[in-house]
Parts: structure tokens; C-alpha cells; sequence
């Protein structure tokens, strides 16, 4: 047998077990699987982040565990089994890649990535539905800023986006000073609105330059902790406080944090 699908049947055979016999599995239901799942999915991009190619090993495990186990579950309830889903996900994959499965020419990844957004319009959701806007698809839950970039993608996969990244920049440096000007005279809401647009516009333009904004802020965050907590280590050595100590004091430690990366 293929090592990959012994080890799946594995998987699987332990899944039924623990359903059978843990006191803790068998009480488990979808829903409150579903923070946990939230929880492991944001490990495995904090292992991503680190490139910790072990770490990144064994989230995966984990997210995998939780998908055989709302599988076990959804079977239980006689809803659907792990075999509908992945004959589920084959299905999509080869109705989505008509390049690769039908006779569409696609050369590049744009074209490929355009091409699965204009599919997916004409696909029937789970209710039969056909999907009625583009951006329909993007779950309301999603993280501001990854929802604005998922929403900036699947406009651009109907045509309708910048065509280079000078008019993104313009756009943005245009927000820039009307937040500007709704600071000196516009009322707190205004204020957030035009804030919320330069967000929006910023990430728009590292698309452009393909950046993901919400990796780049992750690792901006990472950096400032780890700069942070070298000045802390530095400010206690000196038996003072952070809050005795000078700006100009306090940035000369981070500029030797900085010098030490």
C-alpha cells in the first residue's frame, strides 16, 4: 500500500477509536472544535513566519487531526463522511483547472487565478444556489486585513483594478491627506473613515508589489517584541525603570537591539 494512504487509514482507524472510547473526544461537536481549529490554523502561520519547517510539521498534523474529526462527526450525524469531502475537494480542483483537465489555455498564474474566479461565479453553493457576486465568497469572519486583501483579489479576478503600481501609490498618497485634513477639521467618524481608506489603499499597493500585508505587519510585530524585550533586559540590568529612563536613553537601546540582529 501507498505509505501516504496507510498512514491516512491510520489516521482514521485512531479517529474512530478515540470517538468510541475518550471520554473528552466523544463530548467534542463541531462548534466548539471550531475555536480550536481557529487557534491551530494561527500556529501553523507562526511556524510559516519562523520558516521552523519542524513546527510547521506538526501544526499541520494538528489541522489535519481537526479535519478527519469534523468529518467523524458530520458522519455521525449522517450529514457527510471524510470520502465526500475529499472526492468533494477533487471535483473543484478539476473543475477549476480546465487548463489542466479541459482544453483552456492558461500560461500564466494570473490568467489561472483570473479563470478561477469567473468559475467559481458560475459554481452552485452548498444550498444549490448560484453565486450571485463576486464578492460573496469572502467570508464575513475573516480579519479585517486579510478580508481587504481577499476582496481587492477577487475584484481584480473580474477586471476591475489598477493597472500598475504608480496609480496605486498616487491612491494612497490622495488618502494620506484627506485623513490629513478630516484630522485638522472632520468629526471622530470621518476621521476613522479616511483612516480605514488609507488602510485599504496601502494594502491594495503591496499587492502590487507583492507583499502580504498581513505577513509584513506579523513579522513588523515580531520584531518590535524582540527589540522591545532586549531594551528590557538592558533597562533591568541597570536596576532602573523604563519609565526613569529618557526617550533619547531608551532609543539608544534600540538602536543597539537593532545593530545586533
Amino acid at each position: 500500500m501507498d505509505p501516504r494512504l496507510k498512514a491516512f487509514e491510520r489516521l482514521l482507524n485512531i479517529m474512530d477509536e478515540l470517538r468510541a472510547g475518550c471520554p473528552w473526544d466523544r463530548k467534542q461537536t463541531l462548534e466548539s472544535l471550531r475555536y480550536l481549529t481557529i487557534e491551530e490554523t494561527y500556529e501553523l502561520s507562526d511556524a510559516i513566519l519562523e520558516k521552523d519547517m519542524a513546527e510547521i510539521k506538526k501544526e499541520l498534523g494538528d489541522l489535519m487531526l481537526h479535519l478527519v474529526f469534523y468529518s467523524k462527526i458530520a458522519s455521525e450525524q449522517q450529514a457527510f463522511n471524510i470520502t465526500d469531502v475529499l472526492n468533494g475537494i477533487c471535483d473543484k480542483l478539476i473543475h477549476r483547472h480546465p487548463h489542466i483537465y479541459g482544453d483552456v489555455t492558461a500560461n500564466d498564474a494570473e490568467t489561472v487565478k483570473n479563470n478561477w474566479e469567473k468559475i467559481k461565479l458560475t459554481e452552485k453553493g452548498a444550498k444549490g444556489q448560484e453565486r450571485k457576486t463576486v464578492l460573496g465568497g469572502v467570508p464575513g469572519s475573516l480579519p479585517a486585513m486579510v478580508k481587504a486583501y481577499r476582496i481587492q483579489e477577487k475584484a481584480r479576478g473580474v477586471g476591475f483594478d489598477w493597472d500598475n503600481a504608480h496609480q496605486v501609490w498616487d491612491k494612497v498618497q490622495e488618502e494620506l491627506a484627506e485623513l490629513q485634513v478630516e484630522k485638522l477639521n472632520g468629526s471622530p467618524d470621518k476621521i476613522e473613515d479616511e483612516f480605514g481608506d488609507l488602510l485599504f489603499a496601502l494594502i491594495n499597493y503591496a499587492r502590487f508589489i507583492d507583499i502580504n500585508p498581513e505577513d509584513a505587519l506579523e513579522r513588523t510585530n515580531k520584531k518590535f517584541i524582540r527589540r522591545f524585550n532586549y531594551i528590557e533586559q538592558r533597562v533591568n540590568e541597570t536596576d532602573r525603570s523604563m519609565h526613569d529612563m529618557s526617550l533619547k536613553e531608551l532609543d539608544a537601546l534600540w538602536n543597539e537591539a537593532k545593530a545586533k540582529e
